[in-house]
């Protein structure tokens, strides 16, 4: 018999997280480690207990959920995270696939919704309320055309130099996902602002900008043995 998903829950709503407890517990058969909302008895509870996973709420009076997710993170405890939350908005969505969330779900989802995808996200699954599809498309689409920027105004975020770098090594997404311990979805995300901040339209271009230019932006160059294909 395998063992139950262990979880916590994060949320400012004691009424919220008591019965996201009991809906885990008694009909999904998982195992809450606690429960709280607030920041500092979280980051205590999280050193003791380990969960499997943290499903967090993304609006909270005491501190944002990305902000504390980051805050855990640095703190070396933050199992993989599920954000729960009332917001569809596609700009939360896409901070919360930046910041490499396990998931996206939606308090008005159906609970067995919710029950199957946090079974998922177990697995290593990236999930995201049906709600949210259209608006996950929108983000992974191509970005439209830019003016050209000049070269002091790019600036890279320290993932987007590192799947940079993968770029003009010639890896495939999901390489660079296995790689970098993330989904394939947050890769897709990523190659998109890289490529909407270099001003390019394909990888390839990306992957030039990374051989000649990289250096200037904190991008480590790929192997001399790739450069001289």
């Amino acid at each position: 018999m395998s063992k139950p998903i262990r979880i916590f829950l994060i949320d400012d709503h004691g009424l919220c997280r008591r019965g996201l407890a009991e809906l885990l517990e008694h009909h999904a058969g998982m195992q809450v480690l606690g429960t709280t909302g607030d920041p500092d008895e979280a980051e205590i509870l999280l050193k003791q207990q380990r969960p499997d996973l943290l499903i967090l709420d993304l609006r909270m009076p005491l501190m944002e959920g990305l902000d504390l997710l980051e805050r855990l993170r640095a703190a070396g405890c933050a199992p993989p995270t599920i954000i729960l939350t009332m917001s569809d908005s596609e700009i939360d969505l896409a901070n919360a696939l930046r910041a490499e969330v396990r998931g996206y779900l939606l308090k008005d989802m159906d609970p067995e919704a919710v029950i199957n995808s946090i079974r998922r996200a177990a697995l290593g699954e990236l999930v995201i309320a049906p709600a949210m599809s259209s608006k996950l498309a929108h983000l992974l689409q191509p970005p439209p055309p830019q003016p050209e920027a000049r070269a002091g105004q790019i600036k890279l975020t320290e993932r987007e130099r590192e799947i940079l770098h993968h770029l003009a090594c010639g890896k495939s997404n999901k390489a660079i996902a296995r790689e970098l311990d993330i989904s394939h979805d947050t890769v897709k995300l990523h190659v998109r602002h890289i490529l909407s901040k270099l001003n390019v339209t394909s990888r390839v271009e990306a992957a030039v900008f990374a051989i000649e230019h990289g250096a200037k932006y904190g991008v480590e160059p790929p192997p001399k043995t790739l450069q001289e294909r």
